[in-house]
């Protein structure tokens, strides 16, 4: 069953569009719905409040990259392999949505209004319990070590690739990325392999 509806869906997408420019407080229910050709009651009826819509596009956003890690672990294909598609399909999802994880790093770091962030944490919960299954394969396998500290894998993965992102400017400099395609094409193929490489030396065995 669809979560959301195509209508809420245009509205999350205009919303957070506008959030990430204006910012959330910069924002008003009027100009989203005046920008997703909808009438407020309407925005109103599906989310009620801005911050229950802010929460929905949280939501949103999160569970889709949720359901599509939790079909990881029944791949054929061997823990070293999962462990870098969990790893590439997170960086992929988080960067394609880069403009949505800037409204939510602020808001999560600025708490200046009370928001329920349970379906977020249960998303979260669900993610590491999706790397656990990986990691516990690995290790019945013998191939990853038995003393891992399974949830700072993923604040590992994401660390990386928030710093990156935060000094743009100066990796743009030294590593010559004159665009945003160059930008781009490095996160997917030289930040990715990275970050799988870093992952991999905490898990496998040292030979």
């Amino acid at each position: 069953m669809e979560l959301f509806n195509d209508k809420q869906i245009n509205i999350l997408q205009v919303a957070e569009k506008l959030f990430s420019e204006k910012g959330f407080d910069g924002t008003s229910i009027r100009e989203i719905s005046k920008t997703a050709n909808v009438n407020v009651a309407m925005v109103s009826y599906y989310f009620g409040s801005k911050e229950k819509l802010l929460e929905s596009l949280i939501f949103y956003r999160t569970s889709d990259l949720k359901n599509k890690l939790e079909t990881i672990p029944e791949e054929k294909i061997t823990a070293v392999e999962k462990i870098e598609k969990f790893i590439a399909l997170y960086i992929q999802r988080i960067h394609e949505n880069r403009a949505f994880h800037h409204i939510l790093l602020f808001e999560i770091s600025s708490n200046k209004r009370a928001m329920d962030f349970e379906s977020f944490t249960k998303v979260k919960k669900t993610n590491i319990k999706t790397l656990e299954k990986i990691i516990q394969q690995g290790q019945s396998e013998h191939i990853f070590k038995k003393e891992i500290n399974i949830h700072m894998i993923i604040p590992t993965i994401l660390g990386t690739y928030f710093y990156f992102q935060m000094n743009k400017p100066f990796f743009g400099e030294i590593l010559n990325l004159g665009s945003e395609k160059e930008h781009t094409n490095y996160v997917q193929f030289e930040l990715i392999n990275h970050i799988q490489q870093t992952i991999k030396s905490l898990l496998l065995h040292a030979n």
